[in-house]
């Protein structure tokens, strides 16, 4: 018999709340390992615990990942096999990206009482039409900024690139262009092969993907709890200050901006401490 292979905890207790301290959950899409929490766990109040919801650990969510991008499962099946893991009692919730479309359906899964005071939506592009895009739309100049932008937090370098420099330009001419970049940052080793680095650029648009097409058929209800959207200052859509919410919003929207990036905002401490206070703990 095959050892079975280990992979993430579908539930991840990060930091234990104290004796009747409360449990702020969060939602993780995967991408980054979920152990990225840690900071914001080191910046909640004395007592409260942070536990994490890895999307990744359901392998009917995290497998598409590496298997084109189709996943057998939609945003409300996924909705339902997290909010079975809540602890009882009133909710405390976060989503950080694609994790927030599926908070925010869990939220309305949730009887009245047990409802968060709001949702906080840690860098999350709405479900709305605007955003339910076709692959097609996903073209190379922007995936490739955004993977280089995921690369550097991955590897604990930045790797900048200038948008204009990728302007146009397909997968097989813009990602020697990130090559160089990450190897002059020294995200990458010098001698790393291109062959490689396509590898896992293919994984991380598919895991993209993936998203993009759980959203597309998803019709989200109105919130029926407060908004608050906690946006990177280098977002991944910088120009769209409320990154599509307000036509879900009818209880209202609260806008904050945190340092850093998609990706580096979970790791920041200054960006954790300014999330921390939003959530009114």
């Amino acid at each position: 018999m095959q050892p079975r292979r280990s992979g993430p905890a579908l539930v991840l207790p990060l930091r234990p709340a104290g004796p009747g301290g409360r449990t702020v959950h969060l939602v993780h899409p995967g991408a980054l390992a979920a152990q990225v929490h840690h900071t914001l766990a080191e910046a909640l109040p004395d007592g409260t615990g942070l536990t994490v919801l890895d999307l990744s650990a359901l392998p009917e969510y995290g497998e598409a990942a590496l298997t084109g991008g189709r996943a057998e499962t939609t945003v409300g099946a996924l909705a339902e096999r997290l909010t079975a893991e809540l602890r009882d009692g009133q909710v405390t919730l976060l989503g950080w990206s694609f994790g927030g479309v599926v908070a925010q359906a869990m939220v309305e899964l949730l009887p009245a009482e047990r409802r968060p005071e709001q949702l906080v939506l840690l860098d999350s592009i709405a479900p709305t039409e605007e955003y339910q895009q076709p692959d097609e739309a996903l073209e190379p100049p922007l995936l490739l900024g955004w993977f280089a932008m995921y690369l550097g937090a991955k590897r604990g370098r930045p790797v900048p690139i200038d948008p204009g420099a990728l302007a146009g330009l397909g997968t097989d001419q813009g990602l020697p262009l990130v090559l160089d970049a990450a190897t002059a940052s020294g995200a990458l080793l010098p001698d790393t092969p291109l062959p490689g680095l396509r590898k896992l650029y293919d994984t991380y648009v598919d895991g993209l993907l993936r998203n993009n097409r759980l959203t597309a058929p998803h019709r989200p209800e109105p919130s029926s709890v407060p908004l608050v959207l906690v946006k990177a200052e280098q977002s991944l859509i910088p120009e769209d200050p409320t990154l599509g919410w307000q036509p879900l919003a009818p209880r209202g929207l609260g806008l904050a901006v945190v340092p850093g990036d998609h990706y580096t905002m979970l790791t920041r401490p200054d960006a954790a401490r300014a999330v921390a206070r939003l959530l009114d703990l």
